[in-house]
């Protein structure tokens, strides 16, 4: 059973431009240290801001997925964007965000969720699913 889904896309350069006036504040305030640890070691600016692009993107669609957006309390820093051991992006899910998500699950089920993101200058995008699946399927 599908709990939602969500979309978003970002351009690179509005991140790029973000990073050049703030850098360490933007990524205090929206990045964890790991996936900020990950922008910092690509060899150059525009490889970073695509990286936290499509990060950033990652979240706005989690938001939409969870139905909520940004607000009461939900903080782009309570999604975080990883990758498992073969590469495939994963989300986790804190704070209040893994309130929300706790709150949609059904009796009986448990989530699972899949987020595709990629980029094409000058922009970045994500896809998010979240499904309720019985627990143990």
């Amino acid at each position: 059973m599908i709990i939602g889904i969500g979309h978003d896309i970002v351009d690179i350069g509005r991140i790029e431009r973000a990073i050049g006036n703030h850098s360490e504040k933007f990524m205090e305030k929206y990045f964890s240290k790991e996936e900020a640890g990950l922008a910092l070691s690509r060899k150059d600016l525009g490889q970073m801001a695509a990286t936290l692009a499509k990060r950033f993107a990652a979240k706005e669609a989690a938001a939409k997925a969870l139905g909520t957006g940004f607000r009461d309390g939900l903080y782009l820093r309570d999604i975080c964007v990883s990758s498992d051991a073969s590469g495939r992006p994963e989300l986790a899910f804190f704070n209040k965000a893994q309130d929300i998500l706790e709150a949609l699950t059904p009796s009986g089920k448990e989530i699972r969720t899949f987020l595709s993101i990629s980029d094409e200058p000058p922009f970045a995008s994500a896809y998010v699913v979240i499904e309720a699946l019985p627990i143990g399927g």
